[in-house]
C-alpha cells in the first residue's frame, strides 16, 4: 500500500479468515493490500458491497461508480487523493460499521474511511475496495462543559453551530478541515496556545473496534485512550468525540502581506517578536510561498477576543506592505477568510522546527526560490508553501501522554511544506523533490543549532512513506502491542493510512 509504513512491528498472522468462493489466494509481495501483512485478499470487491448492501440496516445505504452520491463519497480536496472504488457506503449507525468492518475482514477487502477528505496522502482515505463515507455522522449535542461532535463533521460546520450559542471547541483552523483525521492526528488550533492540542480537550471517543463491537473509550481505558491520541485509524472507526468547551466571544485577526524588499525587514521583525512570550490568547502563523516564479512572505495574525492588546505585535502591524486585511467578527468568519490552497494535484510534508529564527527563516525562502525556480521548469503552474507554526512553550502541559507527541518534555514546533501542481505525471519527481527540500530545511534548522535529530514529525503533515519511529519516538513499540491485542487479524491494516 503507497506510504505506509510497518516499521519494528510487522506481525504475520495466519489467514485464520476464509477467502469468499469468488475470491483468490495472493499472498504475493507486490500486492498493493498485503505487501506486509501476507494475508488473502479477495479480489471481487463488488461481491462484498453487495453482501453489505443486505446486511446493513435501513439507516445506511451502498452507492455504484455513476451515481451523484458515489461521486461526492469518493472525492478529495486534492485529485491526486481520490481512487475509484468498487462501491461507497455510507453507514448511518455504529452497528452498521460492524457490520460492514466484520464483512471487510471476512473477506480481506480494502477500504477506505473518509471523513472530509482532507489528507493529501495517496491512498489514505481512497481504495480501489469498499469506500466507507462518514457523512452520516453529523450530530452535535451539547452538555455542560463538553460537546458530542460526529466523525463525519468539517470543523466549519462544527463552529457554526457553536458559536452562535457563545461556545467553542479547539479544533482546525482552516475551511474544510474534517473533525475525524484531524484529531486522530493530535490537532493544533487557533486556541492551542491557550487549551493544548485537541487531543486533550477530550473526554470521550466512541469507537466501533475491529471485532466489530462499539465500544466508548475514556481515560479508564488507558492503554487505547494513549493510542486514539494521535495514532490516527490503527484501531477502528471512529464515529463520535467528546471535547470540552469553552466559552467563545467575537475574535480579531490580520493578514499581513510583504514582497520584495519587504520580505527581510518583515521576517526578522517576525523572529523578533516570536522569541518573546504572549498574550496566551494571541496565535501567529507565517507564510512563506512561492508562485509564478516569485517568493512572497505573509503573516497571519489572530486574538481570541474582539481587539488585542494595543502593545501586542509591536511593530508588525506598522511595517511596509502590500497588503493588510483586518478581520473582525465571529470565529467562523475568521476560519472562513483563510482558505487552503487549491490546485488539483497536491503533498504535504512536516519537517521539526524548535525556533524560527532568522537563518532559519532565511533557508526556507532561499530553499523555496530555488526547488520553485527547478520545478516550475516542468509545471509553470506549479504552487509552492511553507507554513510557519509558532506555538507557546507550555502548550503541551494541558494534556497527559498520548500516542502523539512522543515527548511532551519540549514543544517541537510542526511545521508543513505544501506542493501544488496540475500534471499527474510529475507525482513521482514531486514526491523525491518535496523529500529533498523537507530534508534540506531539517538540515538549516540543525546548522542554526537546534536539536532536531529526535525532534517527532507532525502526523497530520507527515508525507507518505515517512517512518513511524519519526513521527512517534518511542512510542512505537507501546503502540505496536496495543494494534496487537485490539486488532489481532489486523483489519486496520487494509485501509490506508500509518500503520503500526
Amino acid at each position: 500500500m503507497l506510504g505506509v509504513a510497518f516499521l519494528g512491528c510487522a506481525l504475520i498472522l495466519p489467514a485464520l479468515l476464509t477467502a469468499t468462493a469468488q475470491g483468490q489466494l495472493d499472498f504475493g509481495p507486490d500486492d498493493p493490500i498485503t505487501e506486509h501483512a501476507q494475508i488473502p485478499l479477495t479480489r471481487d470487491y463488488k461481491l462484498t458491497c453487495e453482501t453489505i448492501a443486505v446486511s446493513i440496516s435501513p439507516a445506511s445505504q451502498v452507492f455504484y461508480p455513476g451515481s451523484p452520491e458515489f461521486k461526492i463519497d469518493i472525492s478529495h480536496w486534492a485529485n491526486s487523493s481520490t481512487q475509484v472504488s468498487a462501491c461507497s457506503v455510507r453507514p448511518g449507525t455504529p452497528e452498521d460499521i460492524g457490520v460492514i468492518l466484520r464483512e471487510l475482514a471476512f473477506t480481506r477487502t480494502p477500504f477506505a474511511i473518509k471523513g472530509a477528505g482532507h489528507t493529501a496522502n495517496p491512498g489514505f482515505s481512497s481504495t480501489p475496495g469498499v469506500h466507507i463515507s462518514m457523512s452520516r455522522f453529523k450530530d452535535i449535542i451539547v452538555h455542560p462543559g463538553t460537546v458530542d461532535i460526529g466523525a463525519g463533521l468539517t470543523w466549519t460546520e462544527v463552529y457554526s453551530y457553536l458559536v452562535p450559542r457563545g461556545i467553542n471547541v479547539v479544533g482546525g483552523r482552516i475551511n474544510g478541515v474534517g473533525v475525524g483525521g484531524f484529531t486522530l492526528g493530535g490537532g493544533y488550533s487557533w486556541k492551542t496556545n491557550q487549551f493544548g492540542l485537541t487531543v486533550d480537550t477530550l473526554t470521550a471517543i466512541e469507537l466501533v473496534l475491529p471485532s466489530g463491537s462499539v465500544k466508548v473509550v475514556t481515560e479508564k481505558d488507558e492503554d487505547l485512550w494513549f493510542a486514539l491520541k494521535g495514532g490516527l485509524n490503527n484501531y477502528g472507526i471512529v464515529t463520535k468525540f467528546t471535547l470540552k468547551t469553552h466559552k467563545q466571544t467575537d475574535v480579531w485577526g490580520t493578514v499581513l502581506s510583504f514582497a520584495g524588499n519587504q520580505i527581510e525587514p518583515a521576517y526578522t521583525a517576525f523572529a523578533d517578536f516570536l522569541s518573546r512570550e504572549h498574550d496566551h490568547k494571541g496565535a501567529q502563523l507565517g507564510q512563506i510561498s512561492y508562485d509564478n516564479g516569485t517568493v512572497k512572505f505573509a503573516v497571519v495574525l489572530f486574538y481570541d477576543g474582539p481587539q488585542p492588546p494595543c502593545d501586542l505585535y509591536g511593530n508588525l502591524l506598522t511595517l511596509p506592505n502590500t497588503g493588510k486585511s483586518i478581520i473582525e467578527g465571529s470565529f467562523v468568519h475568521f476560519v472562513l477568510s483563510l482558505p487552503p490552497p487549491v490546485r488539483k494535484r497536491a503533498y504535504f510534508d512536516g519537517f521539526p522546527v524548535l525556533h524560527y529564527t532568522v537563518p532559519v527563516m532565511k533557508a526556507i525562502i532561499d530553499g523555496l526560490q530555488s526547488w520553485g525556480d527547478r520545478i516550475s521548469k516542468r509545471d509553470t503552474d506549479v504552487l509552492l508553501v511553507v507554513n510557519l507554526d509558532p506555538f507557546e512553550p507550555d502548550i503541551l502541559t494541558h494534556g497527559g501522554p498520548s500516542a502523539y507527541p512522543p515527548d511532551r518534555s519540549r514543544v517541537v514546533l510542526p511545521s508543513s511544506l505544501y506542493f501544488g501542481w496540475n500534471d499527474k505525471s510529475l507525482d513521482e519527481y514531486m514526491y523525491k523533490q518535496m523529500r529533498a527540500l523537507s530534508a534540506s530545511l531539517i538540515e538549516a534548522g540543525i546548522k542554526d543549532g537546534q536539536d532536531l535529530v529526535n525532534a517527532a514529525h507532525y502526523t497530520n503533515y507527515a508525507l507518505h512513506g515517512t517512518p513511524l519511529e519519526q513521527m512517534y519516538g518511542g512510542n512505537v513499540e507501546r503502540l505496536c502491542d496495543i494494534k496487537r491485542r485490539y486488532d489481532p487479524f489486523r483489519v486496520m491494516d487494509l485501509t490506508g493510512g500509518f500503520k503500526f
